[in-house]
Formats: structure tokens, C-alpha cells, sequence
């Protein structure tokens, strides 16, 4: 994004996923929110994750958005080795509808809890986690407010 260290992480299991995941970082710039996306795969390359979701604290993130397909692999596994909030957006594909991704994102096991969003709603897990970080900065906040405000008025995404 620009020179300030990111506060939320955008992670994506697979470049096919890509797509809707851009929607978060268009919203995240939209709210002047520092972000960094990334693509790693929790089954292609475990140690990647685990390093992602050990470090992330201490290099500033606050919130980490990661996507979830019907295994729910990645978020899970990020919420498994961090103490940041996870949200997990659902990822729909030519293989399934994102109805059980989305309930494989609701139903983490005990003590590894995955906030969900609804199929494909990325932006609403990137301004989730504009509202999270926002609670400790007055211009997030304020950026937030006018966001709602002009959705009230009924101006568009």
C-alpha cells in the first residue's frame, strides 16, 4: 500500500482466489488501511504459514483476513498460531458454491476461533478488520464514519 507498515494481513490459499480477494485490498486502501497480501498455502507450504502467523504480531499486524475454501485449511491455521483476530472470507469456486466453506469457517474447533463472512465478502471482512484496528486509531475512525455516512446516503461500494 504506501510506506507505513501494514496493520492487517490479506491472505490468500491460491492465486484463483485472487480475484475476490482484491476487493478487501481496494476497500482496505479506500479506508488509508497499510495492508500486505499474500499468497501461501497451508498444505503447499505449511512452513510459510506457520512463520506468517507466528510473526505477525511483532511486525505490527493487527488483523489478519484470510480466505477459506471447503477445507478452511488456511485460517485455520493462521488462528492456530497467532493471538490476532482471524476473519475468514469463504471462498465460492467452479467446484462448489461456497456454502461449505462457509460452514467449515463457522465451525473451528474450540479455542481456534475464526470470525466468518459471508461467500466471496471480502469487503466486508476488510472493513471488519478497518473497524477492529480502527478502534485504536482516530483516523481510521473517522475515515470509517464518513465511509458509513456515505453508505447511509446511499452512494455505492
Amino acid at each position: 500500500m504506501s510506506e507505513a507498515a501494514p496493520v492487517v494481513g490479506v491472505l490468500v490459499a491460491s492465486p484463483a482466489e485472487l480475484a475476490v480477494m482484491q476487493q478487501a485490498g481496494a476497500i482496505l486502501e479506500k479506508l488509508g488501511v497499510p495492508h500486505e497480501t499474500r499468497v501461501m498455502s497451508s498444505s503447499r507450504s505449511p512452513d510459510v504459514v506457520d512463520e506468517y502467523a507466528r510473526t505477525a504480531f511483532e511486525r505490527g499486524i493487527k488483523v489478519i483476513v484470510c480466505t477459506t475454501g471447503i477445507s478452511g485449511h488456511l485460517a485455520a491455521s493462521v488462528a492456530a498460531r497467532t493471538i490476532l483476530p482471524v476473519i475468514g472470507v469463504p471462498v465460492a469456486s467452479e467446484q462448489m458454491d461456497g456454502t461449505m466453506a462457509l460452514f467449515v469457517t463457522a465451525q473451528m474447533p474450540r479455542g481456534v476461533p475464526v470470525a466468518s463472512v459471508g461467500v466471496d465478502a471480502s469487503v466486508n471482512a476488510a472493513i471488519l478488520a478497518a473497524q477492529i484496528v480502527g478502534i485504536g486509531d482516530a483516523q481510521i475512525q473517522a475515515r470509517l464514519w464518513k465511509f458509513k455516512d456515505d453508505l447511509a446516503e446511499g452512494l455505492r461500494l
